[in-house]
């Protein structure tokens, strides 16, 4: 496998797995990528050079430990903007960024991206978001994008990631998908009554839903659905699901009970 700076730490882990721990001996920083829920999170958004920031070593030591994995080196491909440097779209000064820090409402067990929709329709042209949490907010980008929005991901610390969302004036606006009826919600039930798995994320604390939705999608085999139990609705969400080519139905079932199934379509 060829690699680079722009290369996704989830794709040399797919090639190698022995990979893991050539990448934590790189820095102490990487540690966290042993917790499964973790490893999920960070290395499918996270590039060498964007680790290379984090763990303060640079796309170097990345490529010193994986070569003797079998990796090849494209040293040639640029690497994207460190932190502090702008992406090559984005107008620059003549821009007023509105920081957004939504980690105390993910840490409090909140949704953030109502508030962050928010700030975005109040946006008026000349005015950019930078949306800071601890992960890529992968949904929102798309949902974004299907806006008109540009969208940059800089990732500072393990504990701190910026989203920068810029429009153009002359970008198209597209809407999201809708939410899809229910209509035959319990004909659907009747034909995956025996092939359904069921994941229960009720109890878990923003973004851990989004993530174990998603981790639960990539291990699902192709005849099955998902049953999923959830406090509301992931609107956010469900764009990445149809981008994934899976089809769902969402049921309400009272306040505070959202009953979603998932299948391939």
């Amino acid at each position: 496998m060829i690699i680079n700076a722009n290369t996704k730490i989830a794709a040399i882990l797919k090639q190698e797995p022995a990979a893991l721990e050539a990448i934590i001996s790189i820095s102490p920083r990487f540690e966290k990528l042993r917790n499964p829920l973790l490893r999920r999170l960070m290395a499918g958004r996270t590039s060498i050079a964007m680790a290379g920031n984090v763990g303060n070593c640079g796309v170097q030591a990345f490529f010193e430990k994986l070569q003797p994995l079998g990796f090849e080196v494209d040293e040639n491909m640029a690497a994207p903007p460190a932190p502090g440097q702008v992406p090559a779209w984005f107008p620059g000064a003549d821009v007023t960024v509105i920081n957004l820090d939504v980690r105390p409402i993910s840490a409090a067990g909140d949704d953030p991206l109502a508030i962050i929709m928010k700030v975005v329709k109040a946006l008026v042209p000349g005015q950019a978001l930078k949306v800071i949490n601890t992960f890529e907010p992968a949904p929102l980008i798309r949902l974004l994008k299907q806006q008109g929005y540009a969208a940059t991901v800089t990732v500072i610390s393990d504990n701190e990631v910026e989203t920068l969302f810029y429009k153009h004036a002359e970008t198209p606006h597209t809407e999201a998908g809708p939410i899809a009826p229910a209509g035959d919600w319990d004909a659907l039930m009747q034909a995956f009554e025996s092939r359904l798995r069921v994941l229960d994320v009720r109890g878990l604390a923003m973004p851990k839903p989004m993530l174990a939705i998603l981790e639960a999608l990539d291990a699902l085999p192709a005849d099955m659905a998902l049953f999923v139990y959830h406090k509301r609705v992931p609107v956010y969400l469900l764009p990445e699901i149809r981008q994934r080519k899976f089809d769902y139905r969402v049921k309400i079932m009272r306040a505070g009970a959202v009953h979603l199934l998932i299948f391939r379509n």
